[in-house]
């Protein structure tokens, strides 16, 4: 199965779909250094970094999956909520995309304040034009939690299909418990024999919050906002900036995390590199799909397909049998 990426990021939602089985004809992204980080951990994908208002799918026609996650600051409740009159919405290139490419199946990500009560006349517009497309969609709100990430980061996320295939997809229905920020990361804050990370672990005895402070308006790496970073404090964190390393041994007060930290939270696994400064990279984890998520609903498209497949073979050997059948040959 093949999927071509838009808005890829620093890969969070590329990888969870590698996990699902699904191969990368292409990712299309902007940012430089969320390019680097691509091609840094996995030199073979084919990354084409530019403007996706300039970018054409043509040459990817018929691809199994067309995915992304399209920017969240037009439908953000941390920005001004303009939607359409956003100059960063990319919906309607997504599906100027869709109809280039004629994708089987579609999953585009966005923030929870995509459904908001103001925009259900936005996403109910996204599924007629889907609809006159020739496909039939879903919308769902999830929470990062329920998919074995440690901290709260509900997303709403839109899946559709050619629709002889949706009859064929479940949403995810297993729910993993997530660690709590503590059992996360509890090795990373101790790496430096922090004295007191005993004491800390049992103090962030919960999940995180939502992780924010990826954007390029936003003047460096933070965990986000006032009320974001007293919801860290609460956990012992401090959330006014993001630390080189772990905290030393005789260190005192709540730490701050590190970069390899917030992406551990965002379901990252230790083994992804991130290309550019601090901020840079910072800025990558932030705007991040979870890759378990981005895994769970993956499968679920994938065997959605299988099972479409499957299912249109079966008819086509059926046929052929039927029609052997009424062929009988001419007794001599």
């Amino acid at each position: 199965m093949t999927s071509l990426e838009i808005c890829a990021g620093g890969g969070g939602q590329a990888l969870g779909l590698e996990m699902a089985g699904f191969e990368h004809v292409g990712l299309v992204e902007i940012d430089e250094h969320a390019c680097q980080t691509l091609v840094l951990n996995r030199p073979h994908w084919h990354v084409v970094q530019g403007d996706l208002r300039k970018f054409s799918g043509k040459r990817y026609k018929g691809v199994d999956l067309l995915a992304g996650g399209v920017p969240c600051p037009p439908f953000s409740v941390a920005g001004q909520q303009l939607g359409n009159d956003d100059e960063r919405d990319l919906f309607p290139e997504a599906l100027r995309l869709v109809n280039e490419i004629q994708p089987k199946a579609i999953m585009l990500e966005n923030v929870r304040g995509l459904f908001d009560p103001k925009f259900e006349s936005y996403r109910k517009a996204i599924i007629a034009q889907l609809a006159d497309l020739g496909y039939s969609s879903s919308w769902k709100l999830i929470q990062s939690s329920d998919f074995g990430v440690p901290q709260l980061r509900p997303r709403t996320i839109l899946v559709a299909f050619k629709r002889n295939i949706i009859k064929h997809f479940n949403w995810p229905e297993n729910i993993v418990e997530a660690p709590t920020v503590g059992e996360c990361l509890y090795d990373l804050m101790g790496e430096n024999g922090w004295k007191d990370v005993e004491a800390w672990k049992k103090i962030a005895n919960t999940i995180a919050p939502t992780l924010v402070g990826g954007s390029k308006k936003h003047g460096g790496p933070d965990l986000g906002p006032t009320r974001a970073k007293k919801s860290w404090a609460v956990l012992g964190v401090d959330g006014s900036g993001i630390a080189d390393q772990a905290p030393l041994k005789d260190f005192t007060g709540n730490p701050k995390l590190t970069v390899r930290m917030t992406a551990r939270i965002q379901g990252f696994p230790d083994s992804w590199r991130f290309a550019g400064k601090k901020t840079a990279s910072y800025r990558q984890v932030g705007n991040a799909f979870p890759p378990p998520v981005a895994a769970s609903i993956g499968k679920e498209i994938f065997k959605a397909l299988v099972s479409s497949l499957t299912q249109q073979n079966e008819k086509k050997i059926n046929t052929a049998t039927a029609r052997k059948k009424q062929v009988s040959p001419v007794a001599s």
